[in-house]
């Protein structure tokens, strides 16, 4: 089993696809997994995004989990993988997310279901934050710097940041060159999609596990991790 920071499982890429293989496109199990994903939202977020969040391309979202101390607003791009399990999902008029009764979640309530779906799918190890954890370690991995994951990830001090840039500093010096370059595309370079991690062999970092004698490969979209 792979580990990283608190001790909750890190999502590899055959898990992510052992997840989608039981719950289909259209599925709430299948959007509720890649909005996670390719966002980082925390469970309580995650609860309440929605279309209105969703704006030209853009999800603008202030974390509950932030919103009264620091008030800081998350704005990422809606990557084309993201955008599109959405348009197969049916979803609530306020809530990306709902019960089977059309209704949305209450976190806990979400959370459980998520729970659900992973044993579903075999993945008892597997939560819905190690998927927020490996976000965060894979942006650092490919060249995200402590301002850059501050912005992403909805952070207010470094001390959150440098867990994971502090062991990269010749990555982060290459994603500074990257940004300046052609700072529109900045976030597709720290973290692209699986699909196309697996479709043009994009860097896929490697995680060890806790005995540091086994290596996984994985990517997902960058996204908060605490």
């Amino acid at each position: 089993m792979l580990y990283s920071g608190d001790g909750f499982h890190t999502w590899t890429v055959p898990e992510v696809r052992q997840y989608e293989a039981e719950h289909p496109a259209g599925s709430r199990a299948r959007l509720a997994m890649h909005l996670a994903l390719y966002t980082g939202l925390r469970l309580n977020s995650l609860a309440i995004v929605g279309r209105q969040h969703f704006r030209d391309g853009q999800l603008t979202i202030r974390p509950e989990k932030t919103k009264k101390s620091s008030g800081v607003v998350i704005d990422i791009p809606v990557l084309a993988e993201l955008q599109k399990t959405i348009d197969e999902s049916e979803t609530g008029n306020l809530t990306s997310l709902i019960t089977e009764f059309g209704k949305p979640f209450a976190t806990n309530g979400l959370g459980n279901k998520m729970r659900d779906w992973c044993d579903q799918a075999g993945l008892f190890h597997c939560t819905t934050h190690g998927l927020r954890k490996a976000d965060a370690t894979i942006a650092a991995e490919n060249g995200a710097t402590d301002e850059e994951l501050m912005a992403i990830f909805g952070w207010t001090t470094k001390s959150q940041t440098t867990v994971y840039t502090k062991k990269k500093p010749a990555a982060k010096d290459r994603s500074r060159r990257n940004s300046e370059a052609n700072p529109g595309t900045k976030l597709a370079q720290i973290c692209p999609t699986l699909s196309e991690v697996e479709k043009r062999g994009a860097k896929r970092p490697k995680i060890h596990n806790e005995n540091n004698d086994d290596l996984r490969e994985w990517c997902p979209m960058p996204g908060s991790a605490q």
